[in-house]
């Protein structure tokens, strides 16, 4: 079991494969003063407040000396469903429950729910945390946890006060607009780890969400990255989001 496979899984159904004028967010002078209770507070307030989200999404993915590029249209209901589309060669649809995508290429689909991602990956694995990967968000709950706070340049370190055996968060906040910088998962007893790197961030109608993700996975001396970049970014249009298997695919049995 691999989690350079449940990136290559998270990438192809999740992000295979910016609205009105977006622009970047420059980072202007932080307030590094904040108790962990602050801080956190501050984080969940600039969450984005929307219903629909939509754009185009750029992923570039490498595993070893493979690398991959592709643009893909991407749809969002917030807590409700994500749609990634090909040109409608290649769909994938997400919701709480449900893990579905299907391939016109090669006539292949796989539909199911997150247990098997959530094997993979050791950890639990749902919607919630990947719509909070894709919008800057704390893949854990921030309100069940004692946190502890330090500062580093111009960022703050957000970290439980005791650390899982089984799993270490480290979160980087940025001091400015408070949302991540980095969120860093590790498992040491299998030799994982997982970073993500929020690089870069844009307004949309006056809300901050990422423009480009670095996703890093390491396990043992295997190495997979993924890149993703939003572009033409627009909010609370009225979206569709069409899904069907074909008859007569083959079905992708993951091992």
């Amino acid at each position: 079991m691999q989690l350079k496979r449940v990136i290559y899984i998270l990438s192809f159904v999740v992000l295979l494969f910016g609205c009105k004028s977006s622009k970047t967010v420059a980072t202007g002078e932080g307030n590094l003063n904040l108790s962990a209770k602050q801080l956190i507070k501050a984080h969940l307030k600039s969450t984005p407040d929307f219903e629909t989200l939509a754009g185009r999404l750029k992923i570039d993915y490498t595993e070893g000396s493979n690398t991959k590029s592709t643009t893909v249209s991407f749809r969002m209901e917030k807590d409700q469903v994500i749609w990634i589309s090909k040109l409608g060669i290649i769909k994938a649809l997400i919701t709480p429950t449900r893990v579905a995508f299907y391939n016109n290429w090669d006539n292949t689909y796989f539909d199911g729910n997150y247990a098997y991602l959530s094997d993979l990956l050791g950890i639990e694995l749902d919607f919630n945390k990947v719509q909070n990967l894709l919008l800057g968000e704390a893949l854990y709950s921030l309100k069940e946890d004692d946190f502890e706070v330090q500062t580093l340049d111009d960022q703050y370190i957000l970290k439980p006060k005791t650390q899982s055996e089984a799993l270490e968060l480290f979160y980087l906040l940025n001091a400015s607009h408070f949302k991540m910088n980095s969120q860093q998962l590790a498992q040491a007893k299998e030799l994982r780890m997982l970073q993500i790197d929020y690089t870069s961030y844009q307004k949309v109608d006056k809300q901050t969400f990422p423009e480009t993700i670095k996703i890093h996975a390491v396990e043992a001396n295997e190495e997979t990255n993924v890149n993703l970049e939003f572009r033409s970014l627009t909010l609370n249009s009225k979206l569709s989001f069409p899904f069907r298997i074909p008859s007569g695919y083959e079905e992708i049995v993951l091992k």
